[in-house]
């Protein structure tokens, strides 16, 4: 992509009311990791931000730590690291700034998740019970964002960029 994002809003449509707002800055970190060459391994980090409501503001993204493994076809996300990140953002927002989900990248044009993403999505949806994102980038650049409301997970749809 030649220039930055601008900030984007999606809707949920049926589990939650909620709208999630996505910063330009986590964009262009997760733009960075796009699957544009059969070589590159799927990337991915978590997503923090703050809750307003039924709303989530993504304000940063992590990027892929030491410990994370990536193949063509998978991503696994080491937990420490990425813990480290979020406990220090937590507290220097004085316990504001949380945990808002997950991001990754899929070597499609079209990014959708697979059984293997919903299957952890529906783990961590159990554990929190707050509504949470998961975004997937494609190697193009589009953007897949679903937002839990409870177990289940809905696809969001784009309102503005």
């Amino acid at each position: 992509m030649s220039s930055m994002r601008s900030a984007l809003v999606w809707h949920g449509l049926h589990l939650t009311a909620g709208l999630v707002l996505v910063e330009a800055e986590p964009l262009a970190l997760m733009d960075k990791h796009w699957q544009d060459s059969t070589g590159k391994p799927e990337s991915g980090g978590i997503l923090l931000g703050y809750r307003r409501g039924a709303h989530l503001h993504v304000t940063m993204a992590t990027a892929p730590q030491a410990g994370d493994r990536g193949w063509r076809y998978l991503f696994k996300r080491s937990a420490r690291h990425h813990q480290e990140i979020a406990l220090h953002q937590w507290n220097a927002s004085d316990r504001k700034m949380d945990y808002l989900g997950e991001w990754h990248t899929h070597p499609e044009h079209h990014p959708s998740p697979s059984a293997t993403d919903l299957n952890e999505w529906h783990k961590i949806c159990r554990q929190r019970q707050t509504p949470m994102a998961f975004l997937i980038v494609g190697w193009s650049g589009e953007l897949w964002l679903g937002l839990s409301g409870g177990v289940e997970i809905e696809r969001c749809i784009l309102v503005s960029a």
